[in-house]
């Protein structure tokens, strides 16, 4: 595995490419892809489908779930598409794994990324919550940092070259 950081997050806001770039490197490394979309309790689910913004309180149970995932593929490799917009979300995500684990953010304008959320279809996130992202934001400083404007093949590319 590159550099022992067997779990990778891919991070950023939503609509960024977490999940289509998570299932590429998932592809690329052999390693399972999970959505952490998929590990929200459903209060979480009916709160954002409202058009409420979750708070550090509604995403601690969630993040628990997502590190204990890691903990679980920490040996064997995963890669997990997770928001992990602050610092201590990362903090907790990271607990318990070492060394093992590697973020990869996708970084993207308010522009860009309105854009591509208006052209989404099926997703429980309205873009009225895309500035609450914005503003939750703590851009990570260890991290990948590949810019979205590039194609999904160049940015998964440049992510292999850097882990």
């Amino acid at each position: 595995m590159p550099n022992g950081k067997n779990v990778i997050v891919v991070m950023g806001v939503s609509g960024s490419g977490k999940t289509e770039i998570g299932k590429l490197l998932s592809e690329k490394l052999s390693r399972p892809f999970f959505d952490g979309d998929d590990f929200h309790p459903e209060a979480n689910v009916k709160k954002m489908s409202s058009g409420r913004p979750l708070n550090d309180e509604d995403r601690k149970e969630w993040l628990i779930a997502i590190n204990k995932l890691a903990v679980e593929h920490r040996h064997k490799g995963a890669i997990i598409a997770c928001s992990a917009l602050k610092k201590n979300y990362r903090s907790l995500l990271r607990a318990g794994m070492g060394n093992c684990m590697a973020f990869v953010y996708l970084d993207g304008s308010f522009e860009l990324i309105k854009s591509r959320l208006e052209k989404r279809k099926g997703h429980f996130m309205p873009m009225n919550l895309l500035q609450s992202q914005f503003d939750t934001l703590e851009p990570p400083s260890k991290a990948i940092i590949v810019s979205i404007e590039e194609s999904p093949a160049k940015i998964v590319k440049k992510v292999l070259k850097e882990l």
